[in-house]
């Protein structure tokens, strides 16, 4: 068996056409376009590279842009100050501090003072406790395009065995929440879980999203499941050069599982499609819209 390659560029691209054009059509109904605030601190060059595509992104999906990129050296109450700022902007419908802050920063007190209904990552603790119980809330980016691309691929999740290989609050318990929303059983396994290659080959759906090179083996993959990797690992290659691969050894894991993600090219174009989503259900709910359909 060689697995099917699950694209991650085609199902974003579609996710953000029909973006676009709901954006359009807010703008027609409200005056004016979806508004994402995003702030950088540093220097950091993944983060950079992170946030000129979601600033890439955003004009293409017609809405508004406002990007601070800020010093290393800024403090923790002039972040706050300009999160409040941009909680009070009637513009702004998304706000996206990027990870990680500097040091002399603590990431938990920022994310905590933005608006949840602006929160387009989904990290506020009103946001994540809505979807931890079952409530509408805005969903982290990254989890929400895995589930994207497995309902896609399998349709109903009502179940099927599920194994969330990590338990970070930006994937793997928001993961967790997702797929018991959808009716899966769901298992949160993690790098001390005992006998986990066991754990994992149980697992008709495997979300490996742990941050070590190609963990996950082939011999762990249950015959014919769907794997979703979320890892980005960047290791040495040949010539002094390096590569990027997931948690999954991925040529072993295609050749056992029914469908998986390749690194890159995956889950990655889905988080910012799912961040302009969000951007979008947050504008309306702010205009008093209801949701807009098939999003």
């Amino acid at each position: 068996m060689t697995a099917r390659r699950i694209d991650g560029k085609a199902a974003a691209a579609a996710v953000r056409h029909k973006v676009a054009a709901a954006a359009a059509d807010f703008r027609q109904r409200t005056g004016r376009a979806p508004g994402l605030a995003t702030v950088l601190v540093g220097e950091d060059p993944a983060s950079a590279v992170y946030v000129r595509s979601k600033t890439r992104a955003t004009a293409e999906a017609g809405m508004e842009g406002f990007a601070h990129h800020l010093p290393d050296t800024l403090g923790q109450a002039e972040l706050l100050d300009l999160v409040a700022s941009l909680n009070a902007d009637d513009r702004v419908d998304g706000i996206l501090v990027q990870l990680p802050l500097p040091t002399q920063i603590d990431a938990d007190t920022i994310i905590a003072a933005i608006d949840p209904a602006k929160d387009v990552d989904g990290f506020h603790p009103i946001n994540a406790g809505r979807l931890a119980t079952g409530l509408d809330a805005l969903v982290p980016c990254t989890p929400f395009g895995c589930l994207y691309l497995l309902k896609q691929e399998l349709g109903s999740l009502a179940g099927k065995d599920a194994v969330v290989i990590g338990r970070s609050n930006i994937v793997g318990k928001p993961m967790a929440a997702l797929l018991t929303g959808e009716s899966a059983t769901v298992t949160i396994a993690h790098s001390r879980t005992k006998d986990l290659a066991e754990v994992v080959r149980r697992a008709d759906i495997v979300v490996a999203a742990v941050g070590r090179p190609e963990m996950v083996r082939g011999d762990w993959i249950k015959p014919g499941a769907v794997v979703i990797d979320v890892g980005i690992n960047r290791v040495p290659a040949d010539e002094g050069k390096t590569r990027l691969v997931g948690d999954v050894a991925y040529d072993e894991a295609a050749s056992v599982a029914s469908a998986i993600t390749p690194v890159p090219g995956g889950v990655g174009p889905m988080t910012i499609a799912m961040l302009l989503r969000n951007t979008l259900v947050a504008a309306h709910r702010r205009a008093g819209l209801p949701d807009p359909e098939g999003l």
